[in-house]
């Protein structure tokens, strides 16, 4: 009869192998002891109930902390292998999937999503709304993969009401619930703004399920997660995975109270995966994915993209149009890009690239300077979780490790 090695030895193993290379990484160690003491004051301050960060550069982890609690009323400390609902950081691992079909020749960005989705032909654009009726006219052009990946589609950026199921009770397949949301007029002519859009990400995974021929979440198990040696990551988590999720917090009447945001994980049943926000993911699992990004699509020996692919992912192609949640942004293929450093990306390079969570997670690529930086908390009602104190805070400390 085979044994298991216990969780918590192998994530004891993985700690030791990494803090013996931390040298390797070319990063101040003494700096980088900073980072545990700040995310504990905002733990102390009631800000958040826990966190793990982790720092890396080159091939290398050069920090992993977690400090806190992984359950406050329990007190059940938080551990570097908690799993947490990384939310939109869910959207560039879509596009991910999208770019690895566009380079297999299977599909183009610049396709009409009418010719892998029949659904969304006869699309209209809002003209104006009345209690009495709705005016649409036909858009000036049909919308595009690359109209999504970007969020410059012009669909509405909120599920509607009669639609709350999808992110609720999950209870629809990707199928049926993109087809109910292809004939919601468009609120804008594609292409000429940009408007953040969970329903336009979602309706690239089901283009993938289509153009691969195989369900979303399996595809990007094979093609990425499991390449990569991501065992972590996925939208339904197992019964030993949940016990490891942290539980997600709101603030009430001046103290952390759990909130009701799938804080032990999805529903049983669910069928919905949620291709803008639904995966749980760990901080390991998560530097994994940089650096593959950060090492030009390979990792390990496995590619998954090629490096025109990654630098075309990771450029900006929403020009002069307005973009993002902090000064400065504009967006790649799912990606957030730093145009120009300003404000809580003031210390990254220009061309940085990365994408937050609604739950308060961060995961931010500079290329320059040859680092990636991972924030994981569980925490409702941030007024901008992109302009985040503990974002800044982690961000500044780890480019203060990397010296002259």
């Amino acid at each position: 009869m085979k044994t298991r090695t216990p969780v918590v030895l192998l994530a004891l193993i993985q700690t030791l192998l990494w803090i013996g290379l931390l040298k390797a990484a070319d990063l101040d160690a003494s700096k980088l002891a900073q980072i545990r003491g700040r995310m504990q004051q905002f733990v102390d301050q009631g800000e958040i109930a826990g966190a793990v960060t982790l720092v890396g550069r080159h091939d290398r982890i050069a920090s992993l902390e977690a400090v806190g609690y992984q359950d406050l009323d329990k007190k059940t400390p938080m551990r570097t292998d908690c799993l947490f609902r990384i939310a939109s950081m869910t959207k560039p691992v879509t596009a991910i999937g999208i770019m690895i079909l566009a380079e297999e020749g299977k599909l183009s960005v610049d396709d009409a999503v009418e010719r892998h989705l029949p659904e969304f032909r006869g699309m209209q654009l809002l003209v104006s709304r009345s209690k009495e009726k709705v005016v649409t006219k036909k858009p000036s052009r049909p919308i595009t993969l690359c109209d999504l990946l970007t969020h410059t589609s012009g669909m509405p950026g909120g599920l509607p009401p009669d639609l709350a199921d999808l992110y609720v009770k999950r209870n629809r397949t990707l199928a049926e619930g993109v087809r109910a949301l292809a004939q919601r007029p468009l609120e804008f002519e594609p292409g000429t703004k940009w408007a953040y859009c969970n329903l336009g990400i979602d309706t690239l995974g089901r283009v993938i399920e289509v153009v691969s021929g195989e369900p979303y979440e399996k595809f990007l198990e094979k093609r990425v997660f499991r390449p990569l040696g991501m065992a972590d990551t996925g939208f339904y988590p197992s019964p030993e995975q949940r016990a490891r999720i942290a539980m997600t917090y709101k603030p009430e009447k001046g103290k952390l109270v759990p909130s009701t945001s799938d804080i032990l994980g999805p529903p049983v049943d669910a069928k919905y995966p949620i291709p803008a926000g639904g995966l749980y993911s760990t901080a390991a699992d998560l530097a994994r994915l940089y650096q593959m990004m950060l090492n030009h699509g390979t990792l390990g020996g496995k590619r998954i993209l090629s490096p025109a692919g990654v630098k075309t992912m990771t450029r900006v192609h929403t020009g002069n149009l307005t973009a993002g949640f902090t000064p400065g942004m504009g967006f790649g293929y799912g990606w957030a890009v730093v145009q120009q450093p300003a404000g809580v990306t003031e210390m990254l390079s220009k061309g940085s690239y990365g994408h937050g969570g609604a739950f308060g997670t961060q995961g931010w690529i500079d290329p320059e300077k040859d680092l990636f930086m991972v924030l994981l908390i569980q925490r409702v009602g941030l007024p901008n979780a992109d302009a985040s104190d503990m974002r800044r805070q982690l961000q500044a400390i780890a480019v203060s490790a990397l010296g002259n």
